[in-house]
């Protein structure tokens, strides 16, 4: 199931940088920084660099994993500039690869997917890799 998503990507879906998103995620990861949530100090606010977690990414046709029991193994961003306060950029995810390793508690998969964000004109402004582990426990239940 997995093998198959390998190069398979979800649609672009329209998202905007909310300035009251962005001062409640700096709140809630303890980074209140006057950049990110001082519309006077500052003509032009930043979000936080992990706040496009909560973008929506949109669906890859096919990838249907389960809501719980996935462990977050890894997740990295590269920034070509800033992701500013106001703006609209889409976003969408890709499949980058998928492997398994055997390991103490059983066979376990990898799943490596790709996360982009880039402005109305198509340009990149961002890209987010992470790596989701599926226990053999979560395999089993989905039957992989």
């Amino acid at each position: 199931m997995f093998k198959q998503s390998i190069g398979k990507k979800s649609n672009r879906v329209k998202n905007t940088v909310e300035r009251g998103a962005v001062k409640k995620f700096a709140e809630s990861i303890g980074d209140p920084h006057p950049v990110f949530i001082d519309d006077v100090a500052f003509s032009r606010n930043i979000a936080p660099p992990t706040f496009p977690r909560v973008f929506d990414y949109g669906e890859i046709e096919g990838l249907d994993l389960p809501k719980k029991g996935l462990i977050h193994g890894e997740q990295n961003y590269h920034y070509e500039r800033p992701l500013f306060v106001g703006e609209e950029i889409l976003c969408f995810a890709e499949v980058e690869d998928y492997y398994e390793r055997s390991g103490k508690s059983g066979d376990m998969g990898f799943l490596k997917v790709k996360r982009y964000g880039e402005d109305l004109e198509g340009q990149l402004i961002f890209s987010e890799e992470q790596v989701v582990i599926i226990t053999e426990a979560v395999r089993k239940e989905m039957r992989v």
